[in-house]
């Protein structure tokens, strides 16, 4: 029997308490799976000639992106020896202590490429994105305005900065600014998944997922955005709905851990909707964790 993807009516829920699901920039919801992209550099090799510090900093990208940080950081710190003051060397040497989660070593070499190039626009992505792991979420939304005043309507920097505001729990705020940035970049997967989820957050999953199913709907979209659907659609009681969703990407004990989450948050909002007398609904609470979208600096 096919699973009816049926939205209950529209109603305000009086709070959402530590949702584990994550934004976009932030991350997918509760229980979330990475993929590798391995990614080929097609360009012609030159014969029986040294690759140049530029080729040797591609090919070091390329590394990093297949999931090979030992040869990126080999590669990173030769190019580093040959020019201290390179600010792609720096960077690419923060991304491979990034990807390994020593946010802390990956914030200094971020912080002196910042240095030598203030207007370099990776290496502020590489410290936005380390201080939303470190939960500094006013230092993200100050380094992702300074993204936004170099790169205007940028979608990377826009979903980064609509990300930090819904982690402080500012959701009206995230959508407003994530709205005006899809008007700029009309059908942006990244963008619209960060509002579906903001929406949520905000306590209108089924606005969140209305705007979510239009992203679903497309055979490449994401896994985040599928599991941020199934939260909507578990926040709004429909369970079945939300374990098929689930079940594309996700092993079947993770599919019940998600399930029983739902329902402990439906428990929460009931029980706060009974004990608040006022029609205005209180404002959820931040997420406790984020997983921000692991994208390449270059």
């Amino acid at each position: 029997m096919k699973t009816r993807h049926t939205l209950l009516p529209a109603v305000r829920h009086p709070g959402l308490a530590a949702c584990c699901a994550a934004l976009v920039i932030a991350l997918g919801a509760c229980t979330t799976t990475t993929t590798t992209h391995q990614v080929l550099d097609t360009r012609p090799v030159t014969r029986n000639s040294a690759p140049s510090a530029m080729s040797e900093l591609r090919i070091a990208d390329t590394a990093l992106d297949s999931g090979n940080v030992e040869l990126a950081t080999t590669l990173y710190e030769k190019a580093l020896q040959s020019n201290p003051n390179s600010v792609a060397a720096l960077t690419g040497l923060g991304n491979t202590l990034y990807t390994v989660g020593d946010f802390t070593r990956a914030g200094v070499y971020y912080d002196h490429a910042g240095k030598i190039d203030a207007n370099a626009p990776a290496p502020l992505v590489g410290l936005a994105r380390v201080a939303m792991r470190q939960r500094r979420f006013d230092d993200a939304i100050v380094t992702y305005r300074r993204l936004l005043a170099l790169m205007p309507d940028d979608p990377l920097a826009s979903a980064g900065l609509g990300a930090a505001l819904d982690m402080k729990g500012d959701h009206k705020g995230a959508q407003a600014l994530l709205r005006h940035a899809l008007e700029k970049n009309p059908g942006d997967p990244m963008l619209s998944v960060n509002l579906g989820l903001s929406l949520i957050l905000g306590g209108d999953p089924r606005e969140g997922a209305n705007v979510l199913l239009d992203v679903t709907r497309f055979p490449a979209a994401p896994p985040q955005a599928r599991q941020d659907l199934a939260l909507a659609y578990g926040l709004l009681g429909n369970d079945e709905a939300a374990a098929e969703i689930l079940s594309r990407d996700l092993p079947k004990a993770s599919v019940e851990d998600n399930l029983r989450y739902y329902q402990i948050q439906r428990a929460l909002m009931a029980l706060r909707g009974s004990s608040v007398s006022s029609a205005k609904p209180e404002a959820p609470a931040a997420v406790p964790t984020a997983q921000v979208l692991t994208t390449s600096l270059k």
